[in-house]
């Protein structure tokens, strides 16, 4: 590259030549040495190949010395009048952000290796960053934490006394240093403690402290966040416009064109030709790599701090959430495999399973039809495949799993929420929310309506109570409409089933006729998983627009709104046809002889026999596994495939001296998604919703939700690190509006297990029969007990079979269905049920449904008492977190007044002596 300052790339006019602001004099060169603030010399500074050299050199301006904190990229078109316009409008921006303290360099297009992008490097001088660390609240070390030691606790001193495969290495990812904070003031910034050198003074005894490299005092992560509070304010049009205040800021600049992208700079290359162990780690992001990212590190613990400090602590709260999650679930996924297990080792000893499969006994037993017309008479025996794998997952294992469970999620909310308090005091994120956060830039352009606020007294943007009813009122009008199509997808896949049976139950071929209910939830499951993958990409727009129509003040408030309706919206989506199959489905069938034909002029749906337990399994392993799935290879191929896309746009230069500058590199890589970590929480959310509300019918749900979120935490890495530009170091207090939802959830999930294991499986009226109707406690005689007579000839005309198939089933009178109903008046056989009006339910049916709605009651009382007794033994906050939030706010006060009664008045003497003409230099 030139070391002079090219013209303006492509602004004929745009003035002459646009140099670089001279360095700062306390800025370091890109070459100095330790001692100059570059940090700890390693084997691979000194190493370090010519190519990878200049790479580094581009993290720099020309003069080696000036950090690029951002870089704003831009392909310019062909002369017309609308680039003309956009020319102007990065004239106007660019000029605004020089007014706002920032310095610019130029890239022309001729540099690039794709010969077509032209780059804007951003610095911020010490008087920006400074500015806008006290006006975010921005915490700095103030005095290292001498409650550390004192606080470890005795059971955490002796489990580190054992080594781990598990444990990062500390020679490697060396533990970060413990320091009490403050937020940081320029007036009072030598009480700081990070990055300052003591020097003695020359007038007095006091020794005074200054800062020993600004030029590193901010990380890269806080230096980018703080450019890029200035980024999203800034205007692109002229002052004097009328419009001037509603076009500003990057994102929409992006959005229309003028710029292609706006990212921080990676620290360098990801991958090194050096071992880590032997040279350590060639930047941040090699490390980050070498031990997160990195496929051969599946099994190792995530390196927070490291992450917090790479990507702002937005992300790293998402993965030590993720992380968390994921080792939570493996208690639940041992317990539910145990319980599967079981099943499978026990089926063959289950007498009901047993006697449906007698085909001389219980098995012989003739079944009315299935479906109308089109279905004929078939034998108990043929559903002798679905009893079997039903008991898979229906047995005294699974009740108790789920109970478990219900609990494993009570304790996974306490934890976390002690494990969140951690992160908030070692993060500095405690009072984000209350203290930190800036309105919306979009809030303050389009409110007309002004306030003032009663809290800091400042005359601020407000929306009045009138426009946000009408706002929110059009919202739940819009979204209300958006859940009814839900519903009719759902009711959609409901006349599949129905009709898909019918015409497989007609079928001649034996294998398919005996296989027809299997075929239709299958391929009703994975119709239903495609229509739900459709309705996500379509709802995320609509939730998208709701959102921004109801103008919310700050990005926390606007993060939960659009949260909260997306998450209605995938809830429906993901949830309704499984909880048709779970409650609903066989419910409203009516009797043979009196079926419901209010569904289109169509018969109903029946469960099997057996129930409906295992098209709920089927169901739930289609939509749950085929999800994440889907999910995994979007993660994998397209970051790739837009990583090589662009990447094949680079021009082979055939010049070796020609550097392909890191911003070239950065600008190459996939674009973060604009809507950030939301997909990801959104998955894992609606994973968890698969693991805890249905976990009674499907016990290896945690099983394959720890298997995806092991996988899903190393891809995720891999994207951020690898393919993904670097984001913008966001701040973020805690999960916000998900830890809400989660707990949603979780009270949706006892109330749903409940009603799965009393009302769907075949546990309560056992439980009735082998202690209430049994004579030695047996299951002997259940399958009759559990079967219902009916004489044929009281069939309506449309449910008579078209093809009795009476040289197999012979001159059948009376037919048997699932249920609890006195037998035809004519028949001898009633098997004691008992005598009354025919068809009208038995003294039986009112038993067991006494029995379940009193199980339903015992489940929930236990449940939500060992919840609450749970929260009341869990403190939300450690007391070490309490202990060192005391001490941090008595130093903060200490160094507060230590400003005022020392330093000030030390000031003021040194002012007075200089007016006087005394010398004040050291």
């Amino acid at each position: 590259m030139s070391d002079t300052v090219p013209l303006y790339p492509e602004s004929p006019g745009y003035g002459a030549i646009s140099p670089s602001p001279p360095p700062q004099e306390d800025e370091t060169p890109v070459n100095g040495g330790p001692e100059e603030g570059r940090g700890e010399t390693t084997a691979v500074d000194i190493e370090k190949s010519p190519e990878i050299a200049n790479e580094d050199a581009t993290l720099f301006f020309r003069d080696g010395k000036r950090k690029i904190d951002y870089v704003l990229a831009y392909e310019p078109g062909s002369a017309s009048e609308q680039e003309e316009k956009k020319r102007e409008r990065r004239k106007n921006f660019e000029d605004n952000l020089r007014k706002e303290g920032l310095q610019l360099e130029y890239e022309g297009k001729e540099s690039s290796r794709s010969g077509k992008t032209c780059f804007v490097k951003v610095h911020a001088p010490w008087e920006v960053m400074t500015k806008y660390a006290e006006l975010t609240n921005l915490k700095m070390p103030l005095a290292e934490n001498d409650l550390e030691f004192e606080l470890e606790s005795y059971m955490e001193y002796c489990w580190n006394m054992f080594p781990s495969v598990f444990e990062l290495d500390p020679d490697i990812v060396k533990p970060e240093p413990n320091y009490f904070t403050a937020p940081f003031n320029r007036e009072r910034q030598d009480q700081f403690l990070k990055t300052f050198k003591k020097i003695e003074a020359v007038k007095n005894d006091d020794p005074e402290f200054v800062i020993s490299d600004k030029n590193t005092f901010f990380t890269n992560a806080q230096r980018s966040r703080m450019v890029h509070e200035i980024l999203v304010r800034t205007v692109f049009d002229r002052e004097d416009s009328d419009k001037a205040k509603h076009r500003f800021g990057i994102t929409k600049m992006i959005s229309a064109g003028i710029y292609a992208s706006a990212f921080p700079l990676h620290d360098g290359r990801y991958a090194s030709q050096h071992s880590l162990l032997t040279r350590g780690k060639a930047n941040d992001r090699h490390l980050l790599y070498e031990v997160w990212a990195k496929p051969g590190a599946w099994y190792k613990y995530q390196p927070l701090d490291e992450i917090r400090a790479y990507f702002g602590e937005k992300i790293g709260i998402y993965f030590a959430w993720l992380g968390y999650y994921t080792t939570v679930l493996f208690p639940a996924a041992i317990m539910g495999l145990v319980a599967f297990i079981y099943g499978i080792s026990t089926f063959m000893n289950d007498e009901y399973s047993s006697q449906i499969c007698d085909q001389s006994g219980f098995g012989n037993i003739t079944m009315c039809p299935l479906c109308d017309k089109r279905c004929s008479y078939w034998k108990l025996s043929d559903s002798c495949n679905y009893s079997r794998a039903t008991y898979w997952f229906d047995n005294y294992a699974t009740v108790v799993f789920a109970f478990v469970m219900a609990l494993w999620a009570s304790f996974f909310h306490e934890f976390w929420k002690r494990k969140a308090a951690e992160l908030e005091y070692e993060w500095d994120v405690a009072d984000f929310e209350l203290e930190e956060e800036t309105l919306r830039p979009e809030f303050e352009a389009e409110v007309r309506y002004r306030k003032t606020n009663p809290v800091t007294k400042k005359d601020e943007p407000f929306l009045p109570i009138w426009s946000k009813c009408c706002r929110y009122g059009t919202t739940f009008t819009i979204l209300l409409f958006f859940l009814c199509i839900v519903l009719g997808a759902v009711f959609g896949v409901i006349l599949y089933r129905i009709v898909i049976v019918s015409i497989l139950y007609a079928n001649q071929d034996g294998i398919i006729k005996s296989r027809a209910s299997f075929i239709a939830s299958t391929t009703a499951a994975c119709i239903n998983l495609v229509i739900i993958l459709i309705l996500s990409f379509i709802y995320q727009r609509i939730a998208l627009f709701l959102t921004n129509l109801e103008q919310h003040r700050t990005q926390t408030e606007w993060e939960d709104g659009f949260t909260f309706k997306m998450f209605l919206f995938q809830f429906v989506n993901y949830y309704s046809s499984i909880f048709y199959i779970a409650f609903f489905k066989g419910k409203f069938v009516g009797r043979p002889g009196d079926y419901n034909y209010s569904l289109l002029d169509r018969r109903q749906e029946e469960c099997d026999p057996s129930g409906c337990l295992i098209e709920l399994c089927i169901q739930l392993a289609v939509v749950m596994v085929g999800k994440q799935a889907f999910n995994n290879f979007k993660e994998i191929i397209l970051p790739k495939l837009m990583v090589w896309f662009k990447s094949r746009s680079v021009k082979k230069d055939l010049d070796e001296d020609k550097v392909y500058s890191r911003w070239e590199q950065d600008y190459n890589l996939a674009d973060i998604p604009n809507l950030g970590l939301f997909d990801e929480y959104l998955e894992m959310v609606i994973q968890y919703g698969f693991v805890t509300i249905f976990v009674a019918a499907f016990p290896l749900a945690p099983l394959f939700a720890l298997i995806n979120n092991i996988v899903e935490i190393r891809l995720d890495a891999y994207k951020f690190v690898t393919q993904w530009k670097r984001p913008m170091a966001a701040r973020a207090q805690d999960i916000g509006i998900w830890f809400g939802i989660l707990r949603g959830i979780s009270a949706i999930a006892v109330i749903s297990n409940g009603v799965i294991i009393a009302f769907t499986s075949e546990f309560i009226p056992k439980l009735v029969y082998r202690y209430g109707y049994s004579a030695d406690t047996s299951m002997e005689g259940y399958t009759n007990f559990s079967l219902s007579v009916f004489n044929v000839n009281d069939f309506q005309s449309k449910s008579i079979p078209d093809d009795p198939q009476t040289d197999i089933f012979g001159n059948i009178t009376y037919c048997r269905y699932r249920d609890y109903r006195q037998p035809p008046t004519n028949y001898a056989g009633n098997a004691g049920i008992g005598t009354g009006e025919e068809y009208t339910f038995t003294l039986v049916y009112w038993h067991i449904l006494a029995a379940r709605l009193a199980f339903l009651v015992v489940f929930e009382n236990i449940i939500v008492f060992a919840t609450w007794l749970v929260m009341y033994l869990i403190p939300d906050m450690p007391g070490s977190v309490k202990l060192q939030m005391l001490r941090e706010n008595f130093l903060a006060k200490e160094a507060l007044y230590t400003a005022e009664t020392v330093v000030k008045p030390r000031q003021s003497q040194a002012n007075t002596n200089d007016e006087h003409g005394n010398n004040t230099q050291f």
